[in-house]
């Protein structure tokens, strides 16, 4: 009888962890994990043996963006990504038998704010701050130096799914700011300043003249497990995939959207005057709303995949069905 193949999954305990490994186990893996709490298989101090002849890595570990961005979670939210990646990096250059695949996150946050293009993995535009810097030393870190692993960067949209992404997009339209939002003048502050050793963009935060028209790229939680699977299966797939449905829609259709999931008929066109103080109180940054994130799939679909969610609105009823009861 043939072996069982071995994977291995950092950031297990995740949202998108949790799903990934009772799939990979439904799917005849054998799943080992990283982790700092007592239910991981490994912590980050001891990675080799377990890297060492897996046949699948995946790495999703990283601080929650959801949060503000003051200079202690900023920090975390970096060192969090890139010295993950680091250590996972330096155990499969030294492991004996290296991992034929080796998936980490990213995020589509890495594009510019993008009102009058979208972007691909080919023709994309990389943005500037912190977001962007986040993104940027992550990726340099896992597409560092050579390795025979076949490496893919997952670069996911805003997930929607039963986690803390959805909840905040339903709590903003439930909480009657469920209109369109547009970006206007605020007072500058430094949250969104660049960082990491080539720190980009402005040290004082801007803004756009978005109207609520800004683009809202997203991929339901089915899809990104989906999309992963996909991946796996086609050996030509390497280097950056946008994880995002292939159909983004506009901030005034996406609030309208989560006004009927969330069964509020009225909902206050919100300026960010408006804005700032809901976001304050949810403990998360209006660039969640503001930033016109615009990726489109182009890998996922040249290489044949089929999204079950392409459309927003069946993906949220498919997330309003399944939410936890205390969400």
């Amino acid at each position: 009888m043939a072996s069982e193949r071995r994977a291995v999954v950092a950031g297990a305990s995740g949202f998108i962890g949790v799903l990934l490994v009772a799939r990979l186990r439904e799917a005849g893996y054998q799943v080992a994990t990283i982790g700092r709490g007592p239910q991981a298989d490994a912590s980050w101090e001891d990675l080799g043996p377990l890297v060492d002849g897996a046949e699948l890595l995946v790495n999703l570990a990283g601080k929650n963006v959801g949060c503000r961005y003051h200079d202690a979670a900023r920090n975390e939210i970096l060192a969090s990504r890139v010295e993950t990646t680091r250590a996972l990096h330096q155990a499969v250059s030294s492991a004996d038998n290296p991992p034929e695949l080796w998936l980490n996150a990213s995020t589509a946050t890495i594009y510019r704010h993008s009102m009058d293009a979208p972007n691909t993995e080919e023709d994309g535009r990389i943005g500037e701050g912190f977001s962007v810097d986040v993104a940027r030393n992550w990726e340099r870190e896992f597409f560092s130096g050579d390795l025979p692993t076949r490496r893919v960067a997952l670069r996911m949209a805003i997930v929607l799914g039963d986690g803390p992404a959805t909840t905040k997009l339903l709590n903003v339209a439930r909480w009657g700011l469920g209109g369109a939002q547009h970006d206007s003048w605020w007072p500058a502050h430094r949250r969104y300043r660049g960082i990491g050793p080539d720190p980009s963009g402005p040290q004082r935060s801007t803004w756009y003249r978005s109207g609520g028209n800004q683009r809202f790229s997203w991929i339901h939680v089915e899809d990104v497990l989906g999309a992963i699977f996909h991946i796996i299966d086609h050996p030509q797939i390497s280097g950056p995939v946008n994880l995002a449905a292939p159909n983004p829609v506009t901030n005034r259709s996406l609030m309208a959207s989560l006004r009927r999931v969330a069964g509020t008929k009225f909902g206050l066109p919100s300026y960010r005057w408006m804005l700032e103080p809901a976001m304050f109180v949810l403990r998360v940054e209006p660039e969640m709303l503001l930033k016109s994130r615009w990726a489109l799939p182009a890998v996922l679909e040249r290489t044949g995949y089929t999204f079950r969610y392409p459309h927003l609105d069946p993906a949220l009823d498919d997330v309003a069905a399944t939410l936890s009861p205390t969400r």
